[in-house]
């Protein structure tokens, strides 16, 4: 008689990972964790990250911090700052590259997200979901000039794939235009728009048709265009960033969007503004586009679209332009995007921005800050080159990623992270909650203060 030990193995092998599943579950609904527990957790972390996620995450945790805070585990998060599982506070200037616009598990969002899923958490994907229509409808009312029609995403990626394919059949045109230092994502035809080689060049060739021209220069994108024109491949689009956020914090010359804008309207190509990072009340106005006075025929949403809560995005577009998808709705369509829980997250995160005049306290705080910044920086400039920014969308650039990076290190060593863009820290992103007091941004300003006169010029 044979005995089937492969069988006996796996029912071994199942109970072990349902007792860690228990335990793992056991763990997240504490309200409050021991030491014991924390070790734990930091442990199956590190080893999880290891083995069985990237272990090039561990290695770039050891570049941007000191000594053993490469394995801080965050746990838990409220307002403008989170802790790790050890109960050390940090207040949060990353911000999840822009995500907690309205601060860290806003009680409000989680309540609306929470009151959706006592009813139902996804949609049939076949009848007509309500909160879907009433969130197209709010983003109609707020969002520039005649912008209308929304279709929802769960990324900022998939937003601007779904803007690009909708340019594509509005005028069936193959061409477009990006900028250097531009970031519109990574999944293949966002990447195409991404100007960044080091994420490009493994997954060459990518969608056919993208021209890059420097950001802010006039001149070169007219040039482009007429260059299009005359051999016969005409722009379908030109997509921007307002105000360039992985680039380094990059704002638009004077007149340059308007001008940009005029281009398209003269040649029959669509404005696309990638809102990813810009929207939702991060730059002093609720999309960037009210800034510069320039209404673009699709705007890009996502990060602070779901409140911190949820992941969400979306486009809306000028209905001339979206009725290109009105014959077959499901010309482009995704499974989770515009799910209850996301628009309910979506609506509640509007809701909180206008009611507590967001926008404008990022307008009015980041002014502070940015002024605060720049007095801490005196005496420094053989570190700090320039800090710039809009709303509370800030940057510090440095002469040399090496000072980036210790300046990093020293604010997370002492419970601040911020973090630098496009994976170098010469120029390190501020980008904390809207909601953050001035007695954290004095915090922040003062630990920068503290740290820069810690480093020593590389």
């Amino acid at each position: 008689m044979s005995i089937d030990l492969s069988r006996e193995t796996k029912s071994e092998q199942m109970q072990n990972v349902t007792e860690y599943i228990n335990k793992v579950l056991s763990l997240v609904e504490k309200e409050q964790i021991t030491k014991e527990d924390a070790a734990w957790i930091t442990k199956e972390t590190v080893d999880g990250f290891r083995e069985h996620v990237n272990p090039g995450f561990l290695e770039y945790r050891k570049t941007v911090t000191e000594g053993g805070q490469f394995a801080a585990v965050e746990w838990s998060d409220n307002g403008a700052c989170f802790k790790d599982v050890n109960g050390k506070e940090y207040i949060d200037c990353l911000g999840g590259f822009g995500i907690y616009n309205v601060g860290h598990r806003n009680p409000k969002v989680v309540k609306a997200v929470t009151d959706q899923l006592k009813r139902q958490a996804l949609h049939s994907q076949d009848l007509l979901d309500p909160l879907r229509a009433m969130l197209a409808k709010i983003l109609a009312d707020i969002t520039p000039g005649d912008l209308k029609y929304a279709f929802f995403t769960n990324s900022g990626t998939e937003s601007v794939e779904a803007a690009l394919k909708l340019a594509k059949m509005y005028s069936e045109r193959t061409t477009f235009i990006s900028t250097t230092r531009a970031f519109h994502g990574k999944s293949l035809g966002s990447l195409s728009g991404t100007a960044k080689g080091m994420f490009r060049k493994p997954f060459l060739p990518l969608i056919p048709g993208f021209r890059h021209v420097p950001f802010g220069d006039m001149d070169m994108m007219r040039k482009t265009f007429e260059t299009c024109s005359l051999v016969g491949e005409d722009v379908a689009a030109v997509i921007l960033e307002p105000i360039q956020g992985e680039g380094g914090i990059i704002l638009p010359p004077e007149g340059y969007l308007k001008q940009v804008r005029e281009l398209c309207d003269q040649y029959g190509a669509l404005l696309i503004f990638d809102e990813v990072q810009t929207g939702m009340g991060r730059t002093g106005k609720m999309f960037a586009a009210e800034l510069y006075d320039v209404v673009p025929d699709i705007i890009c949403l996502a990060k602070a679209f779901g409140g911190g809560v949820m992941p969400a995005g979306a486009i809306v577009a000028r209905e001339k332009v979206f009725k290109s998808w009105f014959p077959n709705p499901f010309m482009h369509t995704t499974t989770f995007g515009g799910n209850p829980l996301a628009c309910a997250a979506a609506i509640a995160t509007i809701g909180v921005l206008i009611e507590e005049n967001l926008p404008e306290r990022a307008a009015v705080v980041g002014e502070y800050f940015l002024e605060e910044l720049k007095k801490a920086s005196k005496g420094h400039e053989d570190k700090v080159q320039e800090i710039r920014g809009q709303g509370l969308m800030i940057g510090v650039e440095f002469h040399k990623d090496e000072i980036g990076y210790e300046v990093s290190k020293g604010m997370f060593d002492r419970g601040i992270l911020v973090a630098g863009t496009l994976i170098n820290s010469k120029t390190i992103r501020i980008e904390p909650a809207l909601t953050i007091s001035y007695d954290e941004v004095d915090k922040v300003v003062g630990t920068f203060k503290q740290v820069l006169e810690l480093v020593k010029e590389a």
